[in-house]
């Protein structure tokens, strides 16, 4: 892999931080081959009543171009 392209997606979840990055990941490789890293830009989350509802994370996911 000679080049590499990052993409910025927002990740959710209502379990933690950790399954919304694996929710991201997840979606991202159904239509984006040979991805190669994953770096977790900002946490954040919705409270309802007190307590936390939604997690969402900003993520950078990078996948090698392929030469063709």
């Amino acid at each position: 892999m000679a080049v590499a392209k990052i993409i910025e997606l927002v990740g959710e979840s209502n379990k933690g931080w950790e399954d919304a990055v694996q929710r991201a990941v997840a979606d991202a490789a159904k239509t984006v081959e040979n991805i190669t890293g994953v770096e977790v830009c900002n946490m954040t989350a919705n409270i309802d009543h007190g307590r936390i509802s939604e997690y969402k994370v900003n993520v950078k996911v990078a996948f090698g171009v392929l030469d063709r």
